[in-house]
């Protein structure tokens, strides 16, 4: 995992480092070179423009100038209060303007064509939120120093960002101290993947899943195909008054009718290791009162997804309340209409601050799905996936993310490590998948290849 340090922690580890601020600072600039000398390809005739401000950034982008004139590379420095309103023509531009402390509204120069270099953030963009005031140069790689910056993960921050790359400039011990979030790699979750046990059997990791409705059958399908292919072992589905009959053959069914349903869901839960509710199984009075009741004694971890959120919210005591009394680890999924249902607003520019509030306020793990999806748990620790990317912005697809995360708690993973695990699969096998025409039911049968390639 890769650090993330937010502006105030990083400026709590470069205060326990101020002794020795210049050495660090000819550190990063000389990382800044380095990387410079890779995007030009070499140092014959190549012409850099270098933006550099009045602090530490700057300090960073002027040491890196100095450098790379030594490796004969024609140098113009330019001063980012007084910087021209088009920048003369180079193959490099360095934006060492503003860091991760700047706070205000800077309109950046036209740099033509030129490759763009930026130093630590790109100027204008907020550190914190991703938020982007005036204007910024889009840049083709950052280099950020010992950790990243949640504004790099987050949109629209993360869209002038280009490629990242993380500079060790001899801090990881500061970084280890401050540092709550991290952001989720694929070794991380090759990592937390168990191994299929040699006398492994279905019941090994079953998932119990209430999902679907008359009229809403496709969120059932969605999820129990994310299960199966996740590697559940045993996915029973419970559609709420009907029955899914464009389910995989794989599923065995059992549909719930009449009133008290929830009590029959209840006493066929032994047998299995997650439950998942929620993906369509409707709103009307009775069922939200029949989820309340199932999520609140079901003895297995369970996901609370989609319809289920709305039940948690939908009640006199409030979400938190009410979830604060089970016992065993849950996973809440909610997008943003769906985190105002449970907290009463949409979440701020800090939604890792945001994700952690609600996570605290209801002692679950929060899948705060998003472009960069941040998952909270109570404790305030937090995971960033950026694995996905626009094709999952389709309907369904959050159905699919449920029957993933369900199958990965049946498979023995702690709720943190499954519902991060579970959106970086996800993302990953959308990716995978074609940039046009790409729909949620394409997810599952990506899954394999993703898995495999983690194996």
């Amino acid at each position: 995992m890769l650090p993330i340090l937010t502006p105030a922690e990083m400026r709590a580890v470069d205060a326990a480092e101020a002794h020795r601020i210049d050495a660090l600072i000819e550190r990063a600039g000389a990382a800044v070179a380095r990387s410079a000398l890779r995007m030009l390809g070499g140092t014959y005739g190549r012409t850099v423009n270098v933006i550099a401000g009045r602090g530490n950034n700057g300090a960073d982008g002027r040491v890196a100038a100095r450098l790379l004139e030594q490796r004969g590379v024609k140098v113009r420095l330019f001063s980012a209060d007084g910087c021209p309103a088009v920048l003369p023509v180079a193959h490099l531009v360095i934006d060492a303007a503003y860091g991760t402390g700047f706070h205000g509204v800077w309109n950046a120069p036209d740099v033509g064509d030129a490759k763009v270099l930026a130093v630590d953030i790109p100027s204008g963009v907020d550190a914190l939120t991703g938020a982007v005031s005036g204007t910024a140069i889009p840049a083709d790689r950052t280099i950020t120093f010992q950790a990243l910056k949640p504004g790099l993960l987050m949109p629209p921050g993360s869209a002038y960002a280009g490629e990242l790359e993380v500079a060790d400039i001899g801090l990881s011990s500061g970084v280890a101290a401050h540092a709550h979030a991290h952001l989720v790699q694929g070794s991380d979750v090759a990592a937390w993947l168990p191994e299929r046990r040699l006398d492994a059997h279905k019941w090994v990791a079953a998932v119990r899943l209430v999902a679907g409705s008359v009229g809403m059958t496709g969120a059932a399908v969605l999820a129990a195909r994310g299960a199966t292919r996740a590697g559940a072992g045993m996915v029973q589905l419970s559609g709420v008054g009907c029955l899914v009959v464009d389910a995989p053959v794989e599923v065995v069914q059992r549909p719930l009718h009449g009133i008290g349903w929830g009590r029959s869901v209840l006493d066929g839960l032994a047998r299995f290791q997650s439950l998942v509710i929620g993906p369509g199984i409707g709103r009307d009075d009775s069922t939200a009162a029949e989820t309340r009741a199932v999520v609140l004694e079901a003895a297995v971890p369970t996901v609370v997804d989609g319809d289920a959120l709305f039940a948690m919210a939908w009640n006199a005591q409030g979400a938190g309340a009410l979830l604060r009394q089970r016992m065993r680890p849950t996973v809440l999924t909610p997008h943003d209409g769906e985190f105002a249902l449970l907290t009463g607003a949409v979440p701020g520019a800090d939604r890792m601050v945001a994700a952690r509030r609600l996570a605290a306020d209801t002692g679950a793990v929060v899948l705060l799905k998003g472009p960069a999806t941040v998952v909270a748990d109570p404790a305030g620790r937090v995971l960033v996936v950026t694995a996905g990317d626009e094709r999952l912005a389709t309907a369904g697809t959050g159905d699919v993310l449920a029957g993933i995360v369900g199958a990965l708690l049946a498979q023995g993973l702690d709720a943190f490590e499954a519902a991060a695990a579970g959106a970086w699969l996800h993302g990953r096998a959308a990716r995978s998948g074609p940039s046009q025409g790409f729909l949620a039911g394409d997810i599952p049968d990506l899954l394999p290849a993703v898995l495999e390639s983690l194996a």
